[in-house]
């Protein structure tokens, strides 16, 4: 049975068992919440079942950031939310399957995942953006495995490095990846040039990024593409080699900001393009050192939520956890400010938003 819906006098759509095909004559104009337009005209096409969502795709968030697991010490599995439309503290809204740290975030429309652990966690929890509530295990990584970046498509995440290990350290390359559309197992589906731990990751439309990462610590800033299944190239360098940073992408560019070493590399806010490979510039300066925050993206603003900073780095060092919520504009280069706090202190932590 076709099913066939009149949209004006000139555009039909038809859909019969899910195959669904747009006849135009003349055009038609689809609009977005954000003001982006999609106009089509005079054709017959064959839309795939994701059309819209992928072209209306955008990974940064336009109403809520939120904050999850990580380290107070103890490990946490608080989900905190906080607003983008104004400045403010954080809230706990739920709890993750386990406390973990060393944990990454992925993001699709409707829901927040977080994958990984330490040490050799491989649980991939998914939590609702729509209401306030506990996480729920939904699948697992390849392997179990702490100390990983995270990517997001509009239909796929990706959780990337990490140790497969506690002590003593054994890097990773791996890259996973998991639908959004079905609870499943994540699937090897290439891997990164350098094994390491804690990798940045930022995200454009077509291609995610991971940058810097170790140990040693490393510059490098790699792409791999959303489209297919591949391994990451080299597309440029970071001004630091340095571990820990946390991921905020725009539209146009990614950011890496804070990381290891303390002091020298943890203010720092970097920037990169995504139209054209290179490599990135520092372009503003965090409210304090830190490494291992979590970074969250809204439309407008990348923030950076938690971390830890080494007061005293002799041995024993004494480690300085932050609760703070600061952001940085991506219309213009500079520093970040403080707008908010977390619920609790942490670090090692994952970034969602919705």
């Amino acid at each position: 049975m076709v099913a066939k819906y009149k949209i004006n006098e000139r555009v039909i759509l038809t859909d019969s068992g899910g195959g669904r095909n747009l006849f135009v004559d003349g055009a038609i104009t689809f609009n977005d919440s954000d003001g982006k337009t999609l106009t089509i005209k005079n054709t017959k096409k064959t839309l795939a079942p994701d059309f819209f969502t992928e072209f209306f795709h955008r990974f940064q968030g336009a109403t809520s950031g939120y904050a999850t697991g990580g380290t107070v010490p103890p490990f946490t599995n608080v989900i905190d939310k906080f607003p983008f439309a104004t400045d403010g503290n954080a809230t706990d809204v739920g709890n993750l399957t386990q406390a973990r740290t060393g944990v990454a975030g992925q993001s699709s429309r409707v829901s927040g995942y977080t994958t990984a652990g330490y040490a050799t966690i491989d649980i991939i929890d998914k939590f609702s953006f729509t209401s306030d509530g506990n996480a729920s295990d939904v699948g697992n990584l390849t392997a179990g495995r702490n100390a990983v970046g995270g990517n997001s498509s509009s239909t796929n995440g990706y959780t990337t490095g990490g140790s497969t290990n506690g002590y003593p350290i054994v890097p990773s390359d791996v890259i996973d990846k998991f639908p959004f559309s079905v609870d499943a197992n994540a699937t090897d589906v290439g891997n990164l040039l350098i094994s390491r731990r804690y990798p940045g990751g930022q995200n454009s439309k077509v291609s995610g990024y991971s940058a810097g990462g170790g140990p040693p610590s490393q510059n490098i800033i790699e792409k791999f593409p959303f489209s297919t299944d591949a391994n990451t190239t080299d597309v440029g360098d970071l001004l630091v080699a340095t571990w820990g940073r946390s991921g905020q992408s725009s539209t146009t560019h990614g950011y890496a900001s804070g990381g290891y070493p303390l002091p020298s590399a943890g203010t720092v806010i970097e920037k990169f393009s995504f139209s054209a490979d290179g490599n990135s510039t520092d372009v503003g300066d965090l409210t304090v050192s830190k490494t291992q925050s979590a970074g969250q993206s809204s439309i407008e603003s990348g923030y950076v939520t938690g971390g830890y900073d080494l007061s005293n780095p002799s041995p024993p060092p004494t480690i300085q956890t932050f609760d703070i919520i600061e952001k940085f504009p991506f219309s213009t280069d500079a520093n970040s400010t403080d707008v908010g706090d977390l619920t609790q202190t942490r670090y090692g932590a994952g970034g969602q938003q919705v």
